[in-house]
This record gives structure tokens, sequence and C-alpha cells, in this order.
């Protein structure tokens, strides 16, 4: 059977939705935290630093991810403009942040951020939404890297980036093939490869290296479902 012809169910992210209080939290990070500007590879933090600040991506885009035991990087998340990231249930960080291109970021002292939050219940309910959302898409991933072909992975990984550029129909993407391979947990040559099946199906179009039109929402839905 056809693939693209298992799965009636169109493909919707089930991160939870961040309501208004979110909007305060970026507000609050925005209005009282340290602007940075980052070039691309620069490291934010490293795997065992103390957690001292919060972040928010105010352009480009941020990796988080660890070197595993044998020397291969998993990466576990993207972060891009608006996202918020550094936090930590501990006083270390248990991933390294790295800018994915040239970026820059707006940081908070952690326990200026608590402080405030102590004092601001619509600020401590960003926290929570926040805290809540990142769990989840964590266990999106953990689904997406055991329980997917190569192919759905990357459907779902396309939608997924659509979803939070906020476009229907086209993709433009900040993270190279390599980048992509290492949070699918797949080789680089199988990404390059399924994309190209991909394009060869017209599900989608290869415009040019990082942007990529989505020419049958269906298609990629019943992979991703």
């Amino acid at each position: 059977m056809n693939a693209f012809a298992r799965i009636e169910t169109p493909y919707t992210p089930v991160t939870p939705a961040i309501g208004r209080g979110a909007d305060r939290l970026g507000e609050t990070i925005g209005l009282a935290g340290a602007r940075m500007r980052l070039e691309r590879n620069a490291e934010i933090y490293g795997e065992g630093d103390a957690a001292e600040f919060v972040y928010r991506v105010v352009s480009g885009a941020v990796r988080i991810s660890r070197v595993l035991i044998d020397g291969r990087r998993q990466i576990g998340a993207f972060h891009l403009a608006g996202d918020v990231f550094g936090f930590e249930p501990g006083e270390e960080h248990r991933f390294s942040a790295e800018a994915v291109s040239d970026c820059e970021i707006v940081l908070i002292g952690r326990p200026a951020l608590l402080a405030l939050a102590a004092r601001d219940g619509e600020l401590a309910r960003s926290l929570w939404e926040h805290a809540t959302a990142d769990l989840a898409r964590a266990h999106d991933h953990m689904v997406l890297l055991g329980r997917r072909s190569a192919t759905e992975k990357v459907a779902t990984f396309l939608l997924d980036m659509a979803a939070r550029e906020g476009s229907r129909d086209r993709i433009e993407l900040p993270m190279s093939r390599y980048d992509i391979a290492d949070y699918l947990g797949l080789t680089i040559e199988t990404v390059s490869r399924t994309l190209t099946q991909l394009e060869s199906r017209r599900a989608i179009e290869l415009t040019e290296a990082r942007r990529i039109a989505l020419r049958d929402r269906g298609a990629l839905d019943r992979l991703a479902a």
C-alpha cells in the first residue's frame, strides 16, 4: 500500500497552546533582560554550566543538544524567534545551547525572574505554561525518535516547522541537514534521500537549499498522523 494512503487523519502538533500569560513572560524578559548578539555556532551555555539565566530568542534560531558518550550528537530541540529556553529543574544545565545561525537573544537572571513571578500571578502562570509546553514537546520528540520511519520523521518535522513559522505552504529552515539528522536520529544521507523522495512524490518542492514548498499537505499529514 502507498504510504501516503495509510492514514487519513491530518497532522496537528499536540504541544499545548500557550495562552496570553506566555506574552507576559516574553514581555518581562524583553523589558528586564540584557540583549546579546551571537554568531553562528556560538555557545550560549554548556552542559554542566550553572543554570543562572533564562533566555528568549529575538531573531535567528538556537539548538539544544548533548554529545553522547560515543561521540554522537543528539539535538533535543530547536528554538525560534519568540521562544523562551534555559529552564532547568536543577542548578545545572543538562544540555548545551548554541546559535544555529547569527542570532540575537535576551537573557534575564533566573533568581530575578522567579522573584518577579512570586509577585505577579500572570507571570507565574506563564512560567507554568512554558514548562508544560516544553514537556509536551519533549514527549512528542521521544515518540518521533522511537516509533517512526525516516519518511514519517521528516514529514512530521516539516509540518512542525511550518506550524511554528505560521505558514501553510512554505518554510525556510534556519538549520542545516546535519542538524535535522541529529534531531531526528537519522544520518544526513537518510535525510537528504528522504527529502528527494518526498519531492519525487510531489509532496514537497526543494526550491533552494533551505527553502521548501509544501506542495501536498494532505500527503504529509497522512505520513505524520
